[in-house]
C-alpha cells in the first residue's frame, strides 16, 4: 500500500475516531447549549483562524436550518462589528486552546453586554471556558497532522458539534422540509424540495371495474403508460402494470381469458396531490414502483404520477 493512501486512510480513521469520542462524552451541557440557542435571538458564531473558517460554516448550517445566525470577526468586532449583537443574542465561540488572545477583547465585550457564551474548546480550565456560560468538551488526542500541528481531528470535532447543536435546534424547532425548502428557494435543491406531486402527475387513464376483461386492460395499459387503475364502488382496489401483464402472460397461456381482478396488485401503493415529489420518488424506489395512482382527500382518483417524470422534474 502507497504511502499516500496510508496517509489518507490514517487521516480519516482519526478525525473519524475524535468525533466519535467527543459524541460519547456529550452531557447536560448539550442540552443547555441548546436551550440557550432555542430561547435566545441571533447567535454570534466565532473564531479566529482555522476556527474562524468552521465558525462560518456553522452559522451558515444555523441559518439555513431556521435558527439566524452571524460570523462575528474577533477582530472586526472590535471596530464596530459588535453592532451585530441584539438584546437576545447568544454566541458561540471555537478555540481549541481557549487561550487565543485575538478573542480576549471579544469575550469582555459580550460580558460586558450580557451575551451568555457557549464554548466550542479542548480545554474546559481556559479562560475562554470561564468566560463561558456552556462549555462543549472538543478535545482531541491528537491532530491527524503526523507533526500535531495542523488543525484538522481539531476542526472536525468542532464542525461536527456545530451540526449536532443544528440539528437539535431543528428537531426542538420542529424545522421541516417546507421551512428548509422556503430557505432554499434556488437551484435544484429548491426544485427538489418545493415539487409536488400535482406539478408532475398526469390524467389517469378511464379506471376500469373489477370485471374488466384482459382485452380492455390492455388498451387501457398502452393508453395509460403502463398502469390500469381498477376501482369498485368508486374506490381504489387494485392497480395492473405492464409488468404484471408480462408475469401473467408467462405463467397462463389462456390470460387473454381473464378479468382485471384475477391480475391487479391489491391495496397499491398511492400518492396525494400534495405530498412531495422526492418522498413520492423514495416511495417508488423502495417497492420497485414504476407509477402510482395520486388520489384526493376523499379517495377519488385525481390522476397517476410516474417515477421517470418526477425523476425529469428533478425530484430526486
Amino acid at each position: 500500500m502507497s504511502e499516500t493512501l496510508v496517509a489518507g486512510q490514517r487521516t480519516l480513521r482519526l478525525e473519524g475516531e475524535a468525533i466519535l469520542a467527543a459524541g460519547s462524552r456529550l452531557d447536560e451541557r448539550f442540552v443547555l447549549a441548546v436551550d440557550l440557542l432555542a430561547s435566545g435571538g441571533r447567535v454570534l458564531v466565532t473564531g479566529i483562524g482555522k476556527s474562524g473558517v468552521i465558525a462560518q460554516k456553522i452559522a451558515s448550517t444555523l441559518t439555513s436550518t431556521g435558527t439566524p445566525a452571524t460570523y462575528l470577526h474577533p477582530i472586526e468586532s472590535m471596530h464596530g462589528d459588535l453592532g451585530l449583537v441584539e438584546r437576545d443574542s447568544v454566541a458561540i465561540v471555537l478555540s481549541k486552546s481557549g487561550e487565543t488572545d485575538e478573542l480576549f477583547g471579544l469575550l469582555a465585550a459580550l460580558a460586558r453586554l450580557d451575551v451568555p457564551i457557549i464554548a466550542l474548546t479542548g480545554d474546559a480550565k481556559s479562560t475562554l471556558a470561564r468566560a463561558s456560560r456552556v462549555v462543549l468538551d472538543a478535545a482531541v488526542a491528537e491532530e491527524a497532522c503526523p507533526h500535531d500541528l495542523a488543525p484538522t481531528a481539531s476542526t472536525a470535532v468542532a464542525l461536527a458539534l456545530g451540526d449536532a447543536l443544528a440539528v437539535a435546534l431543528l428537531e426542538r424547532k420542529g424545522f421541516r422540509r417546507d421551512d428548509f425548502a422556503a430557505l432554499h428557494p434556488g437551484g435544484r435543491l429548491g426544485r427538489k424540495l418545493l415539487l409536488r406531486v400535482r406539478d408532475v402527475m398526469e390524467d389517469a387513464a378511464a379506471p376500469l371495474p373489477m370485471s374488466a376483461p384482459m382485452s380492455q386492460v390492455i388498451m387501457t395499459l398502452a393508453h395509460g403508460r403502463g398502469i390500469a387503475v381498477i376501482v369498485e364502488d368508486g374506490a381504489l382496489t387494485g392497480v395492473i402494470t405492464a409488468g404484471d401483464l408480462t408475469r401473467i402472460a408467462e405463467r397462463e397461456p389462456g390470460y387473454l381469458a381473464l378479468t382485471a381482478d384475477a391480475v391487479m396488485s391489491r391495496h397499491p401503493r398511492h400518492a396525494s396531490a400534495d405530498d412531495l415529489a422526492a418522498s413520492v420518488v423514495g416511495l417508488m424506489e423502495r417497492h420497485a414502483i414504476m407509477a402510482v395512482p395520486v388520489l384526493d382527500a376523499d379517495g377519488i382518483i385525481v390522476g397517476v404520477v410516474h417515477l421517470h417524470d418526477l425523476l425529469r422534474a428533478g425530484a430526486a
